[in-house]
């Protein structure tokens, strides 16, 4: 996670209602895509609609898991599962990235295969007027991804993005082969079909290591951080925070902290300024589970505030 990612600033009935959204529009284009794509590589032959083809139907599978794995997360916490099911959208992410490999491998061997037998591209004009369909629908689809993400900053959605952020490279390419082949340059749709294949494999790459932060429960990045501290820190009778542990889990953040009070303060009164600074931080980070521990100040070693 970046450090310039923010926190969810969305409800959590928001945030179940865009993730669905985003999962039904995603297949949705991806599906359109596909038969658009299916019907002009079998005009033209080339190998980078090909490459795009198979790219979508990924695309398409890619977002079945996670509209699956999408409902799965958004499960409330139960019996077996106390912390919920958010981590489905890490093992999705895990799981388009074996797919994107694959395809990768698939376009790999199919691109050199053309370079030692190359085959005459046709119907150019059909195949270049569907890419800019792909180009437009994919641009529209991210434009709501990344509208999503900022309200929900879900993992499973920030795959699926990356995916048709690959896309629009991959079509934008398979284009501008098509239009070399029309004038002359026939060679270039098998060479960007390798290009577009090792694309994807480093996309493959960032799913795999966001998702394995996620599942490793990786510390929120700094500045959320010192943003949880300085948010425990305004509560005027709060002298200090140390012990500050965080996590995601989905699109829900869970969190532990000690907070530093005065010695003389009753439990009732320590616990009233717990639940305040427990309904601050849940103000700024709407999906977040607190957990607040609660130290006398004279009793907090130098050693103790330290960050671990």
């Amino acid at each position: 996670m970046s450090e310039e990612e923010i926190a969810p600033r969305a409800s959590p009935e928001e945030v179940g209602r865009l993730m669905r959204l985003a999962t039904y529009a995603s297949v949705t284009v991806a599906t359109m895509l596909i038969l658009a794509k299916l019907l002009a590589w079998s005009q033209s032959g080339s190998v980078s609609l090909l490459a795009t083809l198979v790219d979508s139907v990924l695309d398409v599978l890619a977002s079945l898991v996670n509209l699956l794995a999408v409902r799965h997360a958004l499960a409330p916490a139960d019996r077996e599962h106390r912390f919920g099911h958010g981590k489905a959208e890490a093992l999705a992410g895990l799981g388009q990235a074996v797919l994107i490999t694959g395809s990768a491998g698939f376009l790999m061997v199919e691109s050199l295969r053309r370079m030692l037998s190359p085959v005459a591209i046709q119907g150019h004009e059909y195949g270049m007027w569907v890419m800019v369909f792909a180009i437009v629908m994919t641009l529209l689809l991210l434009a709501f991804q990344r509208h999503v993400i900022a309200r929900t900053d879900s993992t499973a959605i920030r795959a699926d993005a990356l995916h048709y952020r690959t896309d629009l490279l991959v079509n934008a390419s398979v284009l501008l082969a098509l239009g070399l082949s029309r004038w002359g340059w026939p060679g270039f749709d098998a060479v960007f079909a390798a290009l577009i294949a090792v694309y994807i494999l480093y996309s493959a790459w960032e799913i795999i290591v966001r998702a394995f932060d996620h599942l490793m429960d990786r510390e929120l990045p700094d500045a959320l951080r010192a943003q949880i501290q300085d948010i425990a820190l305004k509560h005027p009778q709060v002298h200090g925070v140390h012990d500050l542990r965080t996590r995601r889990s989905g699109t829900d953040t869970f969190m532990q902290m000690h907070i530093e009070l005065d010695d003389h303060l009753r439990l009732m009164q320590a616990h009233a300024i717990a639940e305040e600074v427990e309904a601050a931080v849940v103000a700024a980070f709407p999906s977040a589970e607190v957990i607040i521990h609660l130290d006398p100040q004279s009793v907090v070693s130098v050693e103790a505030r330290q960050e671990p």
